[in-house]
């Protein structure tokens, strides 16, 4: 185990992928028993760790690609450092910002020892974008199911989209394919710098007749709670990367709706029974049935809900130790 990195633990809380990190190392901590946690910070203090692995997404290292990209090669020339990168470039990310963040993607995995994605569909995003890591190793976002509980009527007949607001995040197709009358709840606050975009949206929902409600964001503590008492639980992104929406309400115990493509299609062959795929021109008539029939919103008791943190520990620790060479 001596040749395990140091854990690089971003500071903004918040953020999905510094939880993704923090609890990465936790449970790599359990199953070694050695302290691998450390604030991102030491990377560039005065005695940076002999190896290192971060979690990437330029948005979270800078303020832009550019300066991310920089940032980690920095850190990358004074450890020998793997990275999992978060949030690949693809077409939602528009003509402008598209080439830029694929130029920073390419240099974060030209100067990592090796890179991890969460999916084989963000595998094959870098590799349409001619982005070739030195090793690439592919582990799924884990689950960690909350204790079962007995189920309970929603609070109210609402629909949910879980996470940060911004355009593509799939809320304007629900309350598009939504009819007057309907609420629809973000269970989650605008991601920095789409506050007017937000505005924006629950003026054209209300323009159609459907209310929003914005919860802003919901604390760790509460999350499970407030996923559990919506009644519809709808995942309807225009253009995946990996999704923690889509296994914070698996964990919750949800089987949310989620609209067709090649990450949703991955994640039903991973987790049999998690997910009900709908088809975009569907979306309309699956909403109204879910509405109708809550209940098949929920997990059943043979749906398979791993791999789970621990399962995703142990396979970071099989790659660092057996495909990295450090």
């Amino acid at each position: 185990m001596s040749r395990l990195p140091a854990l690089a633990i971003t500071t903004d809380e918040r953020h999905g992928v510094t939880v993704a990190a923090r609890d990465l190392a936790t449970a790599a901590e359990a199953a070694t028993g050695l302290g691998l946690a450390v604030a991102a910070g030491v990377l560039l203090g005065e005695h940076p760790p002999e190896r290192a692995h971060l979690h990437f997404t330029d948005r979270l290292w800078a303020g832009s690609p550019e300066a991310a990209a920089a940032l980690v090669e920095r850190i990358a020339a004074r450890t020998a450092l793997t990275v999992t990168l978060h949030d690949v470039p693809q077409a939602s990310d528009g003509p402008r910002n598209r080439p830029r963040r694929t130029a920073c993607y390419a240099r974060v995995a030209g100067a990592a020892r090796g890179v991890v994605v969460n999916s084989r569909h963000e595998a094959a995003h870098l590799t349409e974008a001619g982005i070739v890591p030195r090793v690439l190793g592919v582990v799924p976002l884990p689950v960690t199911p909350a204790p079962r509980t007995v189920r309970t009527a929603a609070n109210s007949p609402d629909l949910a989209v879980l996470g940060f607001f911004y355009p593509g995040k799939g809320h304007a197709e629900v309350v598009d394919a939504l009819p007057a009358g309907a609420h629809l709840t973000v269970l989650g606050s605008a991601s920095a710098g789409h506050e007017a975009d937000l505005l924006a949206f629950v003026e054209h929902a209300r323009a159609r007749g459907i209310t929003v409600g914005v919860t802003g964001y919901v604390p760790e503590k509460d999350l499970v709670e407030r996923c559990r008492a919506v009644a519809v639980p709808v995942v309807a992104h225009r253009h995946f990367s990996a999704s923690g929406s889509l296994a914070t309400w698996i964990a919750a115990g949800r089987r949310p709706l989620v609209v067709d493509g090649r990450y949703p299609r991955e994640m039903a062959e991973l987790r049999p029974g998690t997910v009900r795929l709908v088809a975009p021109a569907r979306l309309a008539e699956a909403l109204a049935e879910a509405l109708a029939d809550p209940a098949s919103t929920w997990l059943a008791a043979d749906a398979v809900t791993r791999p789970h943190l621990d399962d995703t520990a142990a396979a970071y620790l099989r790659w660092w130790t057996g495909d990295i060479a450090w």
